[in-house]
């Protein structure tokens, strides 16, 4: 019975606040402007659509459409394919890194968590097909990386273990490390928690350093 309750608060959580932001950007002004001002940049730097979606895996390796605010050209994956963004990377837009570094790209994924697509909190969506440069050059799939399978045993979030407390530029089999032990781990307070520090590296403005985040 106690699980079944601490199921639900899982479940219930990241649609209660899914809920309020979407209440938010329609009767909030002040939300709806955030909203137009980035929309309005993106479309002024570069005439290029103002959201992008992406194919993402999900729970249990089910694709979805993720949707974000445009932070890179249009072209940006047309020579390179699903390559993660690097420091200083020429691809990401000027707006692009202001809305990354403070996690605003994100914000229209918020309708993907209405959906039952992703949670506020858990492992990072990936990309299908998605490549990984090792130290030595080669290039690896992320399905390939050991334990890419439990990850997507929970539906992946906004944000979570590995994105508040890894290192950005760290390799992707570490952050995997931080993502089996949120899998494994997972509680009301851990996600209240990463959820509180999330909000705190968005006021800070350093989702994109490479040391710590807070």
């Amino acid at each position: 019975m106690l699980f079944n309750s601490y199921a639900f608060l899982l479940l219930f959580l990241p649609v209660t606040l899914a809920a309020c932001f979407w209440l938010a950007r329609r009767r909030g002004p002040h939300a709806a402007t955030l909203w137009l001002v980035f929309a309005s940049l993106i479309k002024l730097e570069d005439g290029g659509p103002i959201f992008f979606a992406q194919d993402r895996v999900g729970l249990g390796g089910r694709p979805f459409d993720a949707l974000k605010f445009r932070s890179m050209r249009p072209d940006a994956e047309a020579l390179t394919g699903a390559i993660q963004a690097t420091e200083h990377d020429p691809r990401v837009t000027r707006i692009g890194r202001f809305m990354r570094a403070t996690a605003m790209d994100e914000l229209p994924q918020l309708w993907n968590i209405l959906r039952g697509d992703m949670s506020f909190v858990g492992p990072r969506a990936l990309r299908p097909g998605e490549i990984e440069a090792g130290a030595d050059g080669q290039l690896t799939r992320l399905e390939e990386v050991p334990g890419f399978e439990h990850r997507i045993k929970v539906r992946p979030g906004l944000t979570g273990l590995a994105q508040v407390y890894a290192r950005r530029d760290v390799p992707r089999r570490q952050k995997f490390r931080y993502d089996r032990l949120y899998v494994d781990r997972r509680s009301w307070c851990l996600d209240l928690r990463l959820i509180l520090l999330s909000f705190w590296i968005s006021v800070l403005g350093t989702w994109e350093v490479r040391g710590r985040k807070y």
